[in-house]
């Protein structure tokens, strides 16, 4: 499923703006170290896809096609092989050494069933002796609170100059979903561009359990993406593991 934020190329064009290599870049880059082949599950703008792309198979799947377009056409995107696709219902007829489900995108899937079915995606996919990775933020620190206090940031697209982003969220505790519209205002025309998106928080406990029923183990749980063992009062749920 596209998620609404990115259906839009005019919204695609500010992911990113916002999402710049970061440490779980820099994690993944050390586990793809040895593994021949790469799937990048909610690849988004395929940038992480892309650099690694280089002495290996790399394949990136997203459902937004605008998100593709800007992947395909960055430095490196040649390398990749870019699919539009629901990871939910992917079936490649290949393996991996190596699978990823990073940026989050565990949280675009709202039910359980829909959980396990993109956690069969990935058991299907990874080669004997591959590894997995996906995050999710934990649930436990509450962390939709903080979004509307803190979230109002002022950045230069190349294109339209200055441009401020803020969110507006609110939480249905009975789904565990947090629903918010994102705000892009373009200075220099004084538009502003709004989407909504919703995304699943969940604890620890429960995403062990749906990893267990998808025949998936973990060997470690990290609490963020500088390598840190996971503490229930981590910021993030981070399992790397094979096939079980």
């Amino acid at each position: 499923m596209a998620e609404p934020l990115y259906n839009d190329a005019r919204i695609a064009s500010f992911y990113d703006l916002e999402n710049r290599w970061a440490p779980d870049f820099d994690l993944c880059t050390a586990l793809a170290d040895g593994a021949g082949s790469v799937l990048d599950l909610g690849c988004g703008t395929g940038e992480l896809a892309a650099a690694l792309a280089p002495g290996r198979r790399v394949v990136g799947v997203d459902p937004a096609p605008a998100m593709l377009a800007i992947a395909a056409s960055r430095p490196g995107g040649g390398a990749v092989t870019w699919i539009e696709g629901d990871a939910r219902k992917l079936s490649l007829g290949g393996t991996f050494e190596l699978v990823l489900l990073t940026g989050h995108a565990f949280q675009v899937f709202l039910t359980e069933a829909d959980q396990l079915a993109v956690l069969k995606t990935i058991r299907d996919h990874l080669a004997p002796g591959g590894q997995f990775i996906f995050d999710t933020r934990n649930a436990a620190l509450q962390p939709w609170e903080h979004w509307q206090k803190n979230d109002r940031k002022r950045l230069t697209h190349p294109e339209l100059g200055p441009v401020t982003i803020w969110t507006e969220t609110t939480f249905d505790a009975a789904r565990s979903v947090a629903r918010y519209v994102k705000h892009f205002h373009i200075e220099s025309t004084g538009q502003t561009l709004s989407a909504p998106s919703e995304i699943r928080f969940d604890d620890q406990p429960h995403i062990a359990d749906v990893l267990a029923r998808s025949g998936l183990a973990p060997t470690r749980w990290l609490g963020d993406w500088y390598g840190t063992d996971w503490r229930p009062d981590s910021p993030e749920i981070i399992p790397v593991g094979t096939l079980g």
